[in-house]
């Protein structure tokens, strides 16, 4: 057993959320003595699973979402100017295409929507159109946001060659892009260890408290630490950390894996967008495949109607193939094991839902480079909003439930979260993020009229 210790605050998990609000606490407020306890190396758990995406693009009721991830891409901005864009922050955006006319009123729509809640406004651009600004592969904080709709097919043909002639509008999303986003917690980690942050490696058993409010957290091998201040970021197991202080945290755990393979048929122009088919969609199996599929209730389903949503960009540098193919067709709650079980699958279902935008991915239908899946999990709540905030045991705190955008909200939440610790002013949208939220009478009548929006 190693002997006592003691520290100001104890993070619990090293995955983005956690080592974002240790960078916080540490650098912006200049806290000491702050234990990031994790029994893996970090940001290994889910965080390198990510598609490394991001976007101000979200649906309402109202604007809280919006803000904070214009607040959080804000804050990458001032990193990559900070680090000199060691993590290779760009702007390429999120183009979402549909091949069905009667489609259009809704991409419309929904930008529309994006509009009035602050993502920038809605350009549009029909034959003729000159005032369409392409992206640039590479860069970042370009000063441009909102969404363009390109709905004249030769417009879109000559900015997008690669997306199929039956494409009926692109809806080109502007403050939106990825990044590297190992090197990105690794040099959030690198500055919080440098205001003095210590990684220890270990599993949190225990939360103690005293008098109603947290004393201490002891460890799997025996360890003890004394501390006035706990954060729960403990990711997938939000929920059974949560437990160990006699509470209940509203979340649950969806599976969702991504591929990866080498373009070889240049299918994917090496300097697009994330391209997302924004149609539901039956897929094109032969005869043969179709009546094989259907006779089996476990794969019948790929026989019906799927959603919308398979989606690829470019990996890697201009002179790379690989792409990463995505297309979460399955998001019923899961219990999280590690590792988690792979779909072989996933790449096959993901080409051939996007071989109906980008025509090029049906040269893989019939013979499938050898692609490399990985996955984690979505820590969703119901309303699939994260949580940032203070808990109801004095002392105790959490962040997380950042579902599939822990890349890109982690900043904003870990500057929320730290402004409650240090006791710094608030942004006025912080309740909406707080677990105190679902006792509020109005936000429950807001939960029974959610409406469901179409989102990454």
């Amino acid at each position: 057993m190693s002997a006592p210790r003691s520290a100001s605050i104890v993070i619990c998990g090293a995955g983005i959320a956690g080592v974002s609000a240790a960078y916080f606490l540490a650098v912006r407020h200049g806290l000491k003595d702050i234990l990031l306890v994790d029994d893996r190396p970090p940001l290994t758990l889910t965080s390198d699973k990510s598609t490394e995406c991001y976007r101000n693009w979200w649906p309402g009721p109202g604007d809280a979402m919006v803000r904070l991830m214009n607040r959080s891409i804000d804050l990458l901005d001032e990193f990559a100017a900070t680090c000199g864009n060691l993590f290779h922050l760009n702007q390429r955006g999120y183009l979402y295409v549909t091949t069905d006319p009667a489609s259009v009123a809704g991409l419309r729509a929904a930008a529309e929507e994006a509009a009035t809640l602050g993502a920038g406004p809605l350009r549009q651009h029909g034959p003729g159109s000159s005032a369409y600004t392409p992206h640039t592969p590479e860069g970042y904080a370009t000063g441009l946001t909102g969404a363009d709709l390109l709905t004249d097919p030769a417009l879109i043909r000559v900015h997008f060659p690669y997306l199929a002639p039956e494409v009926a509008a692109a809806l080109h999303v502007r403050r939106a892009g990825w990044l590297s986003a190992q090197q990105y917690g690794m040099w959030l980690l690198d500055e919080a260890r440098r205001a003095g942050v210590e990684l220890l490696t270990g599993r949190v058993d225990a939360i103690e408290s005293s008098a109603g409010r947290v004393s201490g957290v002891r460890l799997a091998d025996g360890t003890s630490i004394a501390t006035p201040t706990f954060i729960n970021a403990a990711g997938p197991r939000l929920e059974e950390v949560g437990r160990l202080m006699g509470l209940e945290i509203p979340v649950y755990n969806e599976l969702h894996l991504k591929a990866a393979f080498n373009d070889t048929a240049a299918a994917l122009g090496r300097e697009a967008p994330l391209v997302i088919c924004a149609d539901e969609q039956m897929l094109d199996w032969s005869e043969e495949e179709r009546q094989m599929l259907a006779e089996d209730p476990a794969t019948s389903w790929l026989t019906e109607t799927l959603p919308s949503g398979a989606h690829t960009r470019p990996e890697g540098d201009p002179a790379a193939q690989s792409v990463l193919v995505l297309w979460d067709i399955h998001n019923e709650p899961v219990e999280a094991v590690f590792p988690p079980a792979l779909d072989p699958q996933t790449a096959e279902l993901a080409v051939r839902g996007l071989a109906r935008i980008l025509p090029g991915m049906r040269a893989y239908q019939h013979k499938m480079p050898r692609p490399v899946v990985d996955g984690g999990y979505y820590t969703k709540t119901e309303e699939n909003r994260p949580l940032a905030g203070p808990l109801p045991l004095e002392g105790a705190y959490l962040i997380g439930a950042l579902s599939g955008y822990g890349i890109m909200a982690a900043a904003g939440l870990a500057e929320l979260l730290a402004g409650y610790i240090a006791g710094a002013p608030l942004p006025d949208y912080a309740p909406q993020f707080a677990l105190t939220r679902y006792a509020d009478p109005a936000y429950q009548t807001l939960l029974e009229n959610w409406g469901e929006s179409w989102q990454l």
